[in-house]
């Protein structure tokens, strides 16, 4: 199908747009099941995601960690907001980044919050994604790590998942 747009708005808004050929039920349900959010959300090759918790209630946790294999690894946490089955998610994520200190303890990020909306779009899904950060250098931040590159990855193999 067709690769992701990502655009800005004002100072603190990414909104990403895809369209999918599986059916909103079927991209929504790859939103939220562990077990299917395990198979396509791994951003670049080679990395996989050994843990993924997404209770998928308002207030329900996530907990997604990511490893390449090779002594990298990424954690995100958050939960969610508000859900309406096949139709709407609204969740708050924050990834845990590596602190350069002796500890190396993982510092949060500040808040995302994303809106995240699934509509039909004749035999396929047309998902948009509204994320709000808390300012525009969290913004420009998270834009500078290559997201979009990742997400497309991810993105094509949930569009290559069975319906």
């Amino acid at each position: 199908m067709s690769r992701l747009t990502l655009k800005t708005e004002g100072d603190v808004h990414v909104v990403v747009t895809r369209r999918f050929k599986a059916s909103p039920e079927a991209v929504y349900r790859a939103h939220t099941e562990p077990v299917l959010i395990q198979k396509w959300l791994l951003g670049p090759d080679g990395w996989t995601m050994p843990v993924c918790i997404s209770e998928a209630r308002a207030g329900g946790r996530i907990r997604y960690e990511w490893t390449d294999g090779k002594g990298g690894s990424l954690l995100l946490t958050g939960e969610y907001v508000a859900l309406e089955p096949f139709g709407r998610i609204v969740h708050v994520e924050r990834f845990h980044m590596p602190d350069p200190t002796p500890d190396n303890m993982p510092n949060p990020t500040p808040d995302n919050h994303i809106e995240t909306r699934f509509e039909a779009d004749g035999e396929g899904t047309q998902m948009t994604m509204r994320m709000t950060l808390p300012d525009s250098a969290t913004r420009a931040a998270m834009l500078a790590t290559g997201m979009e590159d990742g997400m497309e990855a991810s993105y094509a193999r949930l569009d290559a998942m069975p319906a």
